[in-house]
């Protein structure tokens, strides 16, 4: 097992390095018959493109995606969908300084130790330029999810310690799309690019939160005991370069509720259907989907690459002097937000086809 691979029914498999040729996905089990949005596609792939704005990585990729297989007449066929998304403007010098030295919190010295050699080029298959597939194969999985009702939505919540304080449900979600950070509420979001911008002057990087928010969701999405829905949620967010932490509904606040406080009641709405009026529970209990929306957040480290002078060792265990070079994001949340939203749709929508085959199963089909 190489770990490029996530989903049970749903699949991703992603290939590619850095200053390759190219990256790429291949993504299996999208059912027939879903209408194929190629102008979609290239949206959510903008969303993630480096160059974008003055506040991200200046490296300059067009992020077209080549779709080689799985559709016919706009159409998705059933078959493995093959997606390739050429490099367009790597400048791997910039990376001649570190070919011996290992950079402080990066994967250099794990991945060098764990197989024999690295390719120190952006970080080869490390570098989080492999999340453009994700994003790539997140999109086909939102065509799917699409179809069923059920929509994701992600936004920067926090940077450093500038944080939003209303909930998602008190904020105006269409926003997002508003500025450069992708964050819903403007003013916030003007001094966390304030911030940004500095923290960039000084030759430094800065961490965030993304949030993310599914709706539309039926209750039964998610597997006892190992694969419930909010485990296989947290694998997937944490599984994003620079993740640090995954919560869903109160998350790390819930500690300081009481149960009484904490526990979700359950009504009956206007239409006559189960809800509960409050959503502590993001969405999920006992691993399932509840039909409430599903709520969480992704901590983002901040970017190890910083322009600073640092200590380390090189390959034969000396001291060094490491600065970086080359073009880097001064903080990831405004580009992990579609990044995120990926892996919570390839999520949902393997788990929707798992529960699909059980309902199926339950009735003798």
């Amino acid at each position: 097992m190489a770990g490029n691979t996530i989903g049970v029914l749903f699949t991703v498999t992603t290939f590619g390095e850095s200053h390759g040729p190219a990256i790429g996905c291949i993504v299996d089990g999208c059912p027939a018959g879903i209408a194929f949005d190629t102008d979609f596609l290239q949206k959510e792939m903008d969303r993630r493109r480096p160059g974008q704005s003055s506040i991200v990585t200046q490296r300059k990729e067009s992020d077209i995606p080549q779709v080689l297989s799985g559709i016919f007449e706009g159409k998705t066929t059933g078959m493995p969908i093959a997606i390739v998304i050429p490099n367009e403007d790597q400048r791997s010098k910039d990376y001649d300084h570190i070919a011996r030295a290992f950079r402080p919190s990066h994967a250099d010295f794990t991945w060098e130790t764990k197989y024999g050699t690295r390719d120190y080029r952006g970080g080869g298959r490390s570098s989080a330029r492999e999340t453009a597939a994700r994003v790539a194969a997140g999109a086909i999985a939102k065509m799917f999810l699409k179809t069923v009702g059920i929509h994701v939505q992600g936004y920067v919540s926090q940077v450093g310690n500038i944080a939003l304080k209303s909930t998602y449900n008190e904020l105006d979600l269409t926003q997002t799309e508003q500025n450069d950070l992708r964050c819903p509420d403007p003013l916030m979001a003007e001094k966390m690019i304030n911030l940004i911008k500095k923290v960039r002057k000084a030759g430094d990087t800065i961490g965030g939160v993304v949030a993310c928010v599914a709706t539309g969701v039926p209750v039964g999405l998610g597997e006892p005991v190992f694969d419930r829905l909010h485990a296989d949620l947290a694998k997937a967010m944490m599984s994003i370069n620079a993740a640090k932490g995954f919560e869903y509904g109160s998350g790390f606040e819930g500690v300081k509720m009481t149960g009484s406080q904490h526990n979700d009641p359950w009504v009956l709405n206007e239409m006559g259907q189960p809800v509960t009026t409050t959503n502590h529970s993001g969405g999920i209990q006992g691993g399932i989907s509840n039909g409430m929306d599903i709520y969480c957040k992704v901590a983002f480290k901040p970017v190890a690459t910083i322009i600073t002078e640092q200590d380390s060792l090189d390959q034969s265990l000396n001291a060094v002097k490491v600065k970086g070079k080359g073009r880097h994001d001064p903080c990831v949340v405004p580009r992990a937000v579609p990044i995120v939203e990926a892996m919570a749709a390839l999520v949902l929508a393997d788990h929707y086809l798992r529960f699909l085959a059980v309902k199926h199963s339950s009735k003798g089909v």
